[in-house]
């Protein structure tokens, strides 16, 4: 579904698709035939009928069965809705069919092609009925096929079902994507059912969470086939809000089915299987934890390259020693090579990985990270646990059920512990997700060798504070000398887990690759190329590359720009790297940016003028009135602070008026912000600060947020007087 309910189908658009074969029609009768219990629902509860919409009936089935040596993945689901005001009848008018997308937990993947079917009906109050036909009415728009559904009215019930059969070539053993969602949706449902069928050889962990019902296990007569539901009525429907997960509150459920042949290849699976197929797996012990990673996770890689980097170098403690082990791997295993994906990626070489030669180690995942890093230590007899966690939305790890959704780096037990993840062109030593900071977490390490993982303990992960997360601008704005245009340079700087995001929004590769073939002493791709000629062209090619590249990124960092200080139009826009904030976690990167605009933030009035200084700040929260009235509690990703210092040249001939409102105090356990304003000489000197204290918040201290939230939203509003003299 999409945030705005149009339906959101997987379809494939083909001709399979719109055939009446004879497995649509079957697709068809199993939602909509003689045996269909709902085909005469149309009455909902009287409590509901203030509600927007409500869901009649919801049906979600998943069958898994095997034929030979191939499988089949049959998924789908019916939904029958009353629409019962203006705003559902306007977002059921359309279904947006995406043809193609990422698969994502929850949802289908389309790495296996598949029949899919869609039928979509409407029934009037009267009881008349349309079926909607898909394969004429449906079109393309800019490459996503969308069903405009016309005459739709309050009062009207839509009636759809969405069926796909996907087969799998034949393989021995692999999962099939995980399936994590809470019961409520944004309309309430009447009625629930979720039914599964399965076979020999299907493994299913499962398990409901925070009041859910249990799936039920049916009788069949099929020795081979089992046969699984779970059902519910009168679901509330959930508020859709910030910051909260709903995983850990609301009544959900999560599943992953596996498949293996025989018993080696359930050995070999990266799952956490129950011990035969007719038992439901509903949690996962310490000691299957480290059956699971003993061995998956023992020290082995080629570290020679780091070997020879550190020869003739000396270092004052391991801590020193780890920390640049781990930035040495970051570019011998990763960053090199990005030159060479963005000459692939531009045509500009059809080969371009060929340089480095066959024996070259590219690391692309955690395992093959962890086992790298692990030798390395190891040779360097550095004791260490391999961290084993999951993400704080996805519940607590004593809820672990599925091995997809573990998070795993590794702990040096150096004098002051360090955490090293799998790297990214931009993670730092001690940087891991701050969705896992504070959970606690498996421990694994050797009690005899280190190439053996028999020992495992529980630990809990260090916190970061607010102060560790910082986002920092120094903005300095001037007028000319008929106040007609406004001159802005804003220096950013952002450290902790407020660095991420910007860097890998304003950094291109060439902003930092250059950067350490020089400090490592390595050869850029083009060093390597070989041929005159080649290298000539390849530079050529590459440097347009990187001029286009940087164009666009002009062009979108203007849009936000004009975004962010809520201006129309601005000119003159430069941006330049200070620093990229690369190799520390509480290290700060740094750009600055200017731009002039005419006739922005300042007004006229009589002989003087009102200056918008609040805007400076940028666009804050600014809350509705239902999510006054929260219930639930508040889950953060960090906490994190933004400091802001607003430096107001003062024109000539004029003062300032109106500091008093500028001045602001709002400081509790929750959060806060504090702003303070004075004249230094001929400048407006404004400081700002807005504090997100915690992790997480009862929400019995909403309200306490509420008060500095609102202060912050309050600041933006608020104007100077420039008085003249």
């Amino acid at each position: 579904m999409t945030s705005k309910y149009l339906l959101l189908f997987m379809l494939v658009i083909s001709t399979s698709v719109y055939s009446q074969s004879k497995e649509e029609l079957a697709a068809k009768e199993f939602f909509w035939g003689a045996n269909d219990a709902y085909k005469n629902a149309n009455d909902i509860p009287a409590e509901w009928s203030n509600e927007s919409a409500v869901v009649i009936y919801k049906n979600a089935n998943y069958d898994f069965h095997k034929f030979g040596k191939n499988v089949t993945y049959t998924t789908s689901v019916r939904k029958r809705i009353k629409l019962l005001d203006k705003a559902a009848v306007e977002e059921f008018s359309e279904f947006s069919f995406v043809k193609r997308f990422r698969s994502s937990k929850g949802r289908f993947s389309w790495r296996k092609k598949g029949d899919t079917y869609v039928g979509v009906k409407v029934i009037k109050p009267d009881g008349s009925v349309t079926e909607i036909d898909v394969e004429n009415d449906a079109v393309e728009v800019d490459g996503e096929t969308k069903l405009a559904i016309s005459n739709l009215e309050v009062g009207d019930i839509i009636d759809y079902y969405y069926y796909k059969n996907e087969p799998f070539k034949s393989t021995y053993a692999f999962g099939f994507d995980p399936v994590e969602t809470s019961l409520n949706e944004e309309y309430p449902i009447m009625d629930f059912k979720l039914f599964f069928e399965t076979e020999n050889d299907f493994f299913i962990n499962f398990k409901s969470f925070n009041g859910a019902p249990d799936l039920k296990e049916i009788p069949t007569e099929k020795k081979n086939m089992r046969r699984y539901e779970l059902t519910e009525t009168n679901i509330p429907k959930r508020e859709y809000t910030r910051w909260f997960y709903p995983l850990v509150e609301l009544p959900s459920y999560k599943f992953q089915v596996y498949f293996a042949r025989s018993g080696k290849f359930e050995d070999r699976a990266l799952a956490f299987l129950p011990e035969k197929e007719d038992i439901i797996k509903t949690s996962v012990s310490d000691e299957e934890v480290l059956d699971l990673y003993d061995s998956r996770f023992k020290p082995n890689g080629d570290v020679g390259d780091v070997k020879s980097f550190f020869k003739g170098k000396t270092f004052n403690s391991d801590a020193e020693k780890v920390t640049a082990a781990y930035y040495y791997m970051r570019h011998y295993y990763l960053t090199r090579y990005l030159e060479a994906f963005y000459a692939r990626e531009a045509s500009i070489s059809t080969y371009p990985f060929m340089v480095y030669g066959n024996d070259a180690v590219f690391i692309q995942n955690q395992k093959q990270f962890i086992r790298h890093f692990t030798e390395f230590l190891k040779r360097q007899d550095i004791n260490y646990n391999i961290v084993v966690g999951k993400k704080r939305y996805d519940g607590n790890i004593d809820e672990l059920l599925i091995e997809r959704n573990v998070n795993v780096m590794v702990k040096v037990n150096t004098t002051q512990p360090m955490y090293a993840e799998f790297f990214s062109p931009h993670t730092n030593i001690n940087e891991f997700s701050p969705l896992m900071e504070g959970t606690d977490v498996f421990l694994l390490s050797s009690k005899k060798t280190k190439r053996i993982i028999d020992k495992i303990d529980r630990g809990t992960l260090p916190t970061s504070s607010y102060e560790d997360n910082e986002t920092k601008k120094v903005v300095t704005v001037s007028l000319n000398d008929d106040f007609s245009t406004l001159t802005l340079s804003s220096v950013n700087s952002f450290k902790g887990h407020q660095k991420s995001d910007e860097q890998y929004d304003r950094l291109l590769f060439s902003d930092y690759v250059f950067e350490d073939y020089e400090k490592y002493g390595t050869e850029s791709w083009i060093e390597m190329t070989r041929g005159k000629k080649n290298k000539i062209k390849f530079q050529k090619e590459m440097d347009a590359l990187i001029d286009k590249l940087k164009t666009k990124q002009k062009e979108r960092f203007e849009s936000s720009a004009k975004s962010e200080y809520g201006i129309e139009n601005i000119e003159d826009y430069s941006f330049v790297i200070n620093d990229n904030g690369r190799y520390a976690f509480d290290s700060y990167f740094t750009f600055t940016e200017g731009f002039s605009a005419n006739n922005a933030l300042l007004k006229k009035a009589g002989p003087n003028y009102i200056f918008e200084i609040g805007k400076l700040i940028g666009g804050q929260i600014d809350l509705e009135d239902k999510e006054r009235k929260r219930t639930e509690n508040i889950y953060l990703a960090h906490p994190r602070v933004y400091n802001y210092k607003i430096v107001f040249n003062i024109p000539e001939g004029f003062t300032v008026a109106g500091l008093d409102k500028l001045n602001k105090n709002v400081d509790n356990s929750t959060g806060a912000f504090i702003s303070t304003a004075k004249i230094e000489g001929d400048q407006l000197i404004v400081t700002t600060s807005k504090r997100y204290k915690n992790y997480y918040e009862s929400n019995s201290d909403w309200s306490k947020m509420i008060v500095f939230l609102d202060e912050a939203n309050q600041f933006t509003n608020e104007k100077v007087l420039l008085k003249k003299l």
